[in-house]
């Protein structure tokens, strides 16, 4: 439920602490604006400035995924499996299950084109994350 997501020819991934880790039995907690929200825009106006410049990358669009990893290495590494999910999925040739109510296949959007992951900032959730 944490994650922006634009859209593009290639996705970069972005693990940033947009909130604190959160009590016992809660994943999340308040904001980090400094070490969360500023890396956060960081990167989108990063990509925006790159998108905005034919001349750095012609006829290619860069998208995002950036996931929000609460500053929880467990929690960072559920968000990262969402990065390859859909991924194995397809590769596997299995499609995932279910059906649709009229019983034909479900019809799933491509993987993403993820390209590299930036972050995470804490050597903890690195490792998880790497891993």
């Amino acid at each position: 439920p944490h994650a922006i997501r634009l859209e593009g020819d290639l996705t970069l991934g972005g693990l940033f602490p947009v909130h604190a880790r959160g009590p016992p039995g809660v994943p999340c907690g308040g904001i980090r604006k400094e070490q969360g929200i500023h890396r956060l825009e960081a990167m989108l106006y990063a990509l925006d400035r790159v998108n905005g410049d034919p001349r750095l990358l012609p006829n290619v669009t860069l998208g995002a995924r950036i996931l929000d990893t609460c500053s929880r290495d467990t929690y960072a590494l559920e968000q990262a499996l969402a990065f390859v999910s859909n991924f194995v999925t397809a590769a596997s040739g299995t499609g995932g299950q279910g059906r649709c109510p009229d019983g034909s296949a479900p019809q799933r959007d491509p993987p993403e084109r993820l390209v590299g992951v930036i972050g995470a900032s804490a050597s903890s959730v690195s490792i998880m994350v790497a891993n």
